[in-house]
């Protein structure tokens, strides 16, 4: 059986760094109060006129050159975000057009925090029926649409994007081996923007009344996420006949690190099995997990073979997990 196997992994945060103590200047909060409740001590914001599209540009060519793939290799684009650089034509086909990918095609998908999984899944499904050279990204330009006078949502995102090459394997050593994905529209009051879509177009009136900025129900996302992350990845282990003890890293989402705490000690990970790096970046939606990834492979914290799990939740609700075996990764 055909397999998708992640053949590189690439990132990219902005040079600017938002720190805690940046944000008492800005909304009355503190650094021990932020770092106490979430783990967040700084946070990557794009520079003015960077776009979802220019960060995941300098991921993806960054990917090409470490892998040895020429852009007109490719053949699609799947892009999990959020923030678009625009609604229409796709972030895709922007990134296919600055990259040169000639001969890819690709889209746009909305799954919020756990758009990566749903854009992995996605991608994998493209290679078993045939594609070649499918690269999945998570971006995120969160700084675009955060009200910085509400101290309850400014201090828990960045920007950032990841970007993977997946190709097709027969070697069940590599590959994704199973998903758990899931929706829940009965928590949409929970997290959302108001207006900027069809049923709140942009108007003076949207803009007066600070409707296009994210708004967060913070305790019912939190109660939420820490059950259903939780239990997706050990539902995922279970289903697969693997324990905590099989899985080389587990990289969560990361919202908050309680949620994470949560879900790592209810699958029974140590902390040397989870990947940790809020801190630096915050919450990125989207980019959390290619990043997190990549980051892991760039500290050889694993090797080609060694199982990952992912785990997410998200707006929506959105949430789920992947499970797979790293590599076999190129080399450039």
């Amino acid at each position: 059986m055909v397999r998708a196997a992640i053949t590189g992994v690439a990132s990219y945060v902005p040079e600017k760094v938002l720190t805690n103590f940046d944000l008492e200047k800005l909304v009355d909060t503190n650094d021990e109060w932020i770092v106490s409740r979430t783990g967040i001590r700084e946070r990557h914001i794009a520079a003015e006129g960077e776009a979802s599209s220019d960060m995941s540009v300098k991921a993806v060519t960054k990917l090409l050159d470490e892998t040895g793939v020429k852009a007109d290799e490719i053949d699609a684009i799947i892009v999990a975000t959020v923030t678009p650089d625009m609604m229409f034509p796709s972030t895709a086909a922007l990134i296919q057009d600055k990259i040169g990918a000639t001969k890819a095609w690709g889209y746009d998908l909305s799954g919020a925090c756990s758009g990566f999984l749903f854009a992995l899944k996605s991608g994998s499904a493209l290679v078993q029926t045939g594609h070649k050279k499918v690269i999945v990204i998570g971006v995120d330009t969160m700084s675009s649409i955060l009200d910085y006078t509400d101290r309850n949502t400014c201090i828990l995102f960045g920007d950032g994007a990841g970007a993977v090459l997946l190709e097709p394997t027969e070697d069940e050593n590599f590959g994704v081996i199973d998903d758990l994905l899931f929706v829940d529209g009965s928590g949409g009051d929970a997290l959302y923007m108001t207006a900027g879509g069809s049923r709140k177009p942009a108007s003076h009136e949207t803009v007066d009344a600070r409707q296009h900025y994210l708004v967060q129900d913070g305790r019912s996302v939190f109660k939420r996420a820490s059950k259903d992350m939780a239990q997706v990845s050990v539902d995922i282990l279970k289903k697969n006949n693997f324990t905590a003890e099989d899985v080389g890293i587990f990289i969560p989402h990361q919202a908050n690190k309680r949620i994470i705490d949560v879900a790592a000690q209810k699958a029974g990970f140590t902390n040397e099995q989870v990947l940790l790096n809020i801190d630096k970046y915050g919450n990125t939606t989207a980019g959390t997990l290619p990043i997190g990834l990549d980051e892991v492979v760039r500290e050889k914290r694993i090797k080609d073979g060694d199982l990952v799990l992912f785990a997410a939740f998200g707006a929506g609700y959105t949430w789920g997990s992947i499970l797979l075996r790293y590599g076999p990764s190129k080399k450039g």
